[in-house]
């Protein structure tokens, strides 16, 4: 947790950039395993729970760096993506409407070149920039 208010930004690529190999791993994993034995179609319940870690560290990244930024539009499109990432991940688990696997791309991809973008260009340098600074 200290390491998330020191280096949102770093925490929250590295969490999206793991989230992504992740999501494109996923598919390549089953095939795999399908070959390997027949007639099992459920994911493991360990590799689904890894979707709610990426999204619990990320929430922390977010909302961090949405702190700490020194860049007006940079709060909301962290939020956006990291809600759309929450709501596609959330739309997998229970099934809410049909979409296309491809759709956790974009937010994932988002958020990594977000807190990127921010790491290097939008960090506050003292108190005053900084919106609820501890």
């Amino acid at each position: 947790m200290i390491l998330i208010k020191q280096k949102p930004d770093s925490i929250g690529a590295i969490a999206s950039t793991l989230c992504l190999i992740h999501c494109i791993a996923t598919p390549f994993i089953f095939i795999a395993q399908s070959c390997a034995v027949f007639c099992f179609d459920k994911i493991p319940s360990w590799w689904g729970s890894i979707d709610y870690f990426f999204l619990v560290i990320s929430f922390f990244a977010v909302y961090r760096s949405a702190q700490t930024t020194a860049n007006y539009w940079i709060k909301p499109l962290l939020w956006f993506s990291w809600c759309a990432l929450f709501l596609i991940i959330m739309n997998e688990k229970i099934a809410w409407f049909a979409l296309s696997e491809q759709a956790i791309y974009f937010p994932a991809i988002t958020l990594i070149l977000l807190h990127l973008y921010n790491k290097k260009y939008c960090q506050c340098n003292t108190n005053k920039c900084c919106t609820h600074e501890e």
